[in-house]
C-alpha cells in the first residue's frame, strides 16, 4: 500500500561544480525563511559540510539524498516526511554538475535525483567572462534528457546591467525558460574554504555574516514569487503506508548512546542519530574540548569532522581523554568514523607538533596536503564486530586528508577488507580493539540497515555486564 504526501521542491543544479550552487541556495532558503515559510533543506550526496550551512540558514536539519547509499523509496520518504513534519516547502542543493554521475548513463547524479523525487529543477549559472554562449549551454541541459524538469535559470557572476540584458535576453529568446535571478559579480560575501570545502558552519558563530549578507542579495536579486510557483507544480510524491519515522518514547530502560558532538566533530547525518533513537537509544552529548567528565553511557558514537583543527585543545582537555580511554578497557562499545580514528589513536602530527589523543588505538594520525581516501566506498565485513553481521557488505563514503602511521598490529584486528576505496591503508579498514571499531568510512544509516539496532544491542549487553559486577 503507498500513501502520497504533497510538498513543493526545487532543485538548485549546475552545468559544473562552482557555479554557485552553495551560495544560491543559502540565499533562497534564507530568503524563504524571511517571507514566512518552514524550508526544509537537502543536499544531493556524501555531504556534511554544505549541509551545515543550510541547516543553518534554514533552522531545520539538512538532510542528505544519494543514490548509492540509498534506495529510491527511502530518497522519496525523507522528502515525503518534510512536508509531514510542517515544511511548506523543500529546497535540495546538487552536486558537481547535473548530469554528472559515476559512469555514462549518469548513475547517482542531481538528475537522477531529480527524476526520483519529480522535482523541477532551477540551473545556476557562471557567467564569468559569458554572453551570448549562455544559449546554447542552458538550451543544452534544458533539453539533454526529457525526464529532467528544467523550469527556469539563476544567473551568477554578473558583470553589469549590459551583461545582463545580453545574458536574459539570449535566454528567453532561444530557450524559452525564465531568468529567476540575476547574481552581480564581486558581490560582497564570502564563504571560508578549508582542505574538504567549506568551513563547517557549527565552528564559528562569526560564520553568520556571511549568510546574513548573502541572504541578503538574495531577497534583492531573486524572484521568490515564482520560484515558489514553479516548486508548487511538483506532483504529489508516492511512498510507502509502513515508513515510520517516529522516534521511541523514552523509558527507564533506554541504553544511553553518549555522542560527542562539538565543533571538533560535527559530521553527523540526522538520520543516523534519529536511527539509534528509533532502535531505542537516549542520545547523551558530550564536548571533547570542554567536558571534564564522560557521563555515564552504555556506548559512544564518534563522528567525524576537523579534529586535526582543534588539535591542541582536544590534548588538553586530558581528563576526558583518560575517562573515555579507561571506559574502553573496560568493554564499552564505541563506533568511530574518521575524525573519531583520529580521535582514539595516540597522537595527531600536524608538522612538528605531536597533539596527544585518547591514546587506545596504537597509531599515530599524520595530516597531509592531499586527499588519502576520497569517493564512495564498499567494505566487506571479514572480522567479527559488535556493529556489522560477518559477510555482509557495507556501503559508505570517505574524505579523508590523514594517514595512519606507526601502526602497531599486535592486538589489533580490521572488520572491513576494501573492495572500493582506501581505508587505512588501501586493504583494509575499521580497526578493532575490545568492543571499539574505528574506521575511515561513513555510512548512512537509510542505507546500512542494521547497524543503529546493533549498536544498541551492544550498549545493551555492555550495561547489564557492568550493573552485574
Amino acid at each position: 500500500m503507498k500513501r502520497e504526501q504533497n510538498i513543493p521542491r526545487i532543485v538548485i543544479s549546475a552545468p559544473h561544480g562552482q557555479s554557485g550552487k552553495t551560495t544560491v541556495s543559502i540565499g533562497l532558503i534564507g530568503a524563504l525563511v524571511k517571507s514566512g515559510l518552514a524550508v526544509q533543506p537537502f543536499k544531493k550526496g556524501p555531504d556534511f559540510i554544505d549541509p551545515s550551512w543550510l541547516s543553518q540558514v534554514s533552522g531545520r536539519l539538512c538532510r542528505n539524498l544519494d543514490c548509492y547509499l540509498m534506495d529510491e523509496e527511502s530518497i522519496r520518504a525523507s522528502v515525503a516526511q518534510a512536508g509531514s513534519a510542517g515544511a511548506q516547502i523543500a529546497v535540495v542543493e546538487g552536486a558537481m554538475g547535473m548530469f554528472d554521475g559515476l559512469d555514462l548513463e549518469g548513475s547517482g547524479s542531481t538528475a537522477q535525483i531529480a527524476k526520483i523525487i519529480e522535482a523541477p529543477v532551477i540551473l545556476v549559472v557562471n557567467c564569468n567572462r559569458m554572453t551570448r554562449s549562455v544559449a546554447p549551454l542552458v538550451k543544452g541541459f534544458k533539453d539533454f534528457d526529457p525526464q529532467v524538469h528544467v523550469a527556469g535559470v539563476i544567473l551568477n557572476n554578473v558583470a553589469r546591467p549590459r551583461h545582463q540584458d545580453i545574458l536574459i535576453g539570449a535566454i528567453e529568446k532561444y530557450c524559452g525558460l525564465p531568468v529567476l535571478g540575476v547574481i552581480p559579480k564581486n558581490a560582497k560575501f564570502s564563504i571560508p574554504n578549508r582542505h574538504l570545502g567549506l568551513v563547517p558552519a557549527e565552528e564559528n558563530e562569526r560564520l553568520q555574516q556571511a549568510i546574513d549578507d548573502i541572504v541578503a542579495i538574495a531577497q534583492q536579486t531573486l524572484d521568490l514569487k515564482k520560484i515558489y510557483e514553479i516548486a508548487a507544480e511538483a506532483p504529489a510524491l508516492p511512498i510507502k503506508n509502513d515508513f515510520d519515522g517516529a522516534i521511541s518514547s523514552g523509558t527507564k530502560d533506554q541504553v544511553r548512546v553518549g555522542i560527542i558532538k562539538d565543533r571538533s566533530f560535527t559530521f553527523y547525518y540526522p538520520e543516523n542519530l534519529e536511527s539509534l533513537e528509533r532502535a531505542g537509544a537516549e542520545l547523551v552529548y558530550i564536548n571533547a574540548l570542554e567536558d571534564s567528565t564522560l557521563p555515564q553511557v552504555d556506548a559512544l558514537f564518534i563522528g567525524g569532522g576537523f579534529p586535526e583543527i582543534f588539535a591542541e585543545e582536544l590534548g588538553r582537555n586530558q581528563k576526558i581523554r583518560a575517562a573515555i580511554a579507561q571506559q574502553i578497557e573496560a568493554g564499552l562499545p564505541v563506533y568511530a568514523e574518521c575524525g573519531g580514528l583520529m580521535y582514539l589513536g595516540r597522537s595527531i602530527i600536524s608538522g612538528e607538533k605531536h597533539h596527544p589523543m585518547v591514546g587506545v588505538l596504537p597509531f599515530d594520525v599524520l595530516l597531509k596536503n592531499k586527499p588519502q581516501g576520497h569517493g564512495y566506498t564498499i567494505m566487506e565485513v571479514e572480522k567479527e564486530n559488535p556493529f556489522f553481521a560477518l559477510h555482509t557488505t557495507v556501503k559508505g563514503h570517505e574524505f579523508h586528508n590523514s594517514c595512519v602511521v606507526n601502526l602497531e598490529t599486535s592486538g589489533i584486528d580490521f572488520a572491513f577488507q576494501v573492495i572500493r576505496g582506501h581505508g587505512v591503508d588501501g586493504k583494509k579498514d575499521g580497526l578493532l580493539y575490545k568492543n571499539v571499531l574505528a574506521c575511515y568510512n561513513h555510512i548512512h544509516a537509510l542505507g546500512t540497515k542494521g547497524w543503529a539496532e546493533n549498536l544498541v544491542s551492544a550498549a545493551s549487553s555492555f550495561r547489564k555486564e557492568r550493573d552485574d559486577i
